[in-house]
């Protein structure tokens, strides 16, 4: 049966160096768009938006921009702009609003977008992976070519247009360290795809008995934390929650037993507090699986400790480094639940209102 299933998905996730690099020459092709809107000192607020999947990148893409070019930028849901817009926006302030979608047909997004195109102190944009969708003709967009996908789930998409505008914040920040930290990340890229293909089958098919999924992260990795969890209940529908790694620890590790995995996404900014998080959940019984740029002493306890590389790199630019081990997560725990990760339960790959 398993063979039959995952034949878009699987393709996908191993897909996503060559999707990347496909961003990357994008971009140089769309500089006018990173100097219009990204490079403007027009704007008191840069607000991404998105819904499912490209809210949580909208999370992480504003945690770098204001890291990284050193303004005010928010993420929200696009139903909050379409529907709650005071009360996510202050009012009397000049707002970019980005909207993110990989289909760029969002009725969510559509919406929110159209909803402040006649009012002033607001322009719009937008990030998709469809150049003909609806959104594209709508508001100028980047676009990341081979993040289109015939899968519901969102994989190399995710990834490729987080890189994409990373890297766009990087050049409109005017840091060439950035710029260079991201080509590394595509260097990188090639090899951790595989590696976490890898890895993440000895762990699925070399414990059954791990029932409870919790994905950790801080940052500009609480996005991913999220996407984690969303990926591996969308293709299993297993028992699956994220939280700010710290956060974590104050009520919500009740949950932590054996039979838990506890994946962490552990950042350099805040290693140390953060693998403490780490021990005191392998003290609980939880099977501890940390993603990291590089082991050490500290992370020796944890069951596995995947290695992204580039220690030396900024937190944020490796970010697309971190998805393919869960990705493939949750890909086989749908294969050992008897699911078809390309079909999740009750999902389609757009969602209309």
């Amino acid at each position: 049966m398993s063979e039959q299933y995952g034949v878009l998905t699987y393709p996908e996730i191993g897909g996503q160096s060559e999707a990347l690099a496909a961003a990357w020459k994008q971009l140089e092709q769309q500089q006018d768009w990173v100097e219009k809107y990204f490079m403007s000192d027009k704007y008191d607020e840069v607000v991404f938006i998105g819904s499912g999947t490209s809210y949580y990148l909208a999370l992480t893409a504003a945690s770098t921009f204001r890291k990284w070019t050193g303004k005010n930028a928010s993420a929200h849901p696009s139903s909050e702009i379409y529907l709650f817009r005071e009360q996510a926006v202050a009012s009397k302030k000049e707002v970019l609003l980005v909207g993110i979608s990989r289909s760029g047909e969002s009725s969510e997004v559509i919406l929110a977008l159209d909803s402040v195109k006649d009012l002033s102190g607001w322009t719009t944009c937008g990030m998709t992976c469809d150049e003909e969708s609806t959104m594209a003709k709508n508001v100028p967009c980047l676009v990341s070519p081979l993040g289109k996908e015939k899968s519901t789930v969102m994989t190399k998409s995710f990834s490729s247009m987080t890189f994409m505008l990373q890297a766009a914040m990087a050049q409109a920040a005017g840091s060439e360290a950035h710029v260079a930290e991201l080509k590394e990340v595509m260097e990188l890229s090639k090899e951790i795809v595989p590696q976490g293909d890898a890895a993440a089958k000895a762990v699925i098919d070399g414990h059954p008995e791990l029932n409870k999924f919790i994905y950790l992260g801080m940052g500009a990795y609480v996005g991913l934390a999220h996407e984690a969890c969303l990926k591996l209940k969308e293709m299993s529908c297993v028992w699956t929650e994220s939280f700010g790694t710290m956060e974590f620890r104050h009520g919500p590790k009740s949950v932590v037993e054996p039979g838990t995995m506890v994946c962490l996404f552990l950042s350099e900014n805040a290693r140390a507090y953060e693998v403490k998080v780490a021990k005191e959940m392998k003290e609980y019984g939880a099977f501890v699986v940390i993603v990291t740029a590089e082991a050490g002493e500290d992370t020796a306890f944890a069951d596995l400790v995947f290695t992204t590389g580039g220690s030396h790199l900024s937190d944020e630019a490796r970010s697309a480094l971190n998805m393919p081990l869960v990705q493939y997560i949750g890909y086989y725990t749908a294969l050992r639940e008897g699911r078809n990760p390309d079909s999740p339960r009750n999902l389609t790959q757009v969602v209309k209102i």
